[in-house]
């Protein structure tokens, strides 16, 4: 994924709510399943880490991002932006 692709796809998140939260748990089987079939739908998911969860959220997103097979989009704070295009309906498509 280039600049550009990367970029457009923040520009997307950006109005976006989190729509899973990682708390003191951190990270269980049923949140990545979760989130992996959101991708499925959605593509593009936006993840928050709660204060009360002790793991560093860069950690947290690279393990998201190898057990979904998504990319990385951003990690800010404590939020997280994930991408993987559908492999039925691809809704969103990337700039060159």
């Amino acid at each position: 994924m280039n600049s550009k692709q990367r970029a457009y796809l923040k520009s997307l998140a950006s109005t976006m709510n989190p729509i899973f939260q990682v708390g003191k748990a951190s990270l269980t089987p049923e949140i990545v399943t979760a989130i992996d079939e959101a991708l499925e739908k959605r593509e593009l998911v936006k993840v928050s880490v709660l204060r009360n969860c002790i793991d560093d959220p860069r950690i947290i997103a690279e393990a998201i991002g190898e057990r979904t097979h998504s990319e990385v989009v951003q990690v800010i704070g404590k939020k997280m932006i994930f991408y993987r295009p559908s492999k039925k309906d691809p809704k969103i498509e990337l700039p060159k």
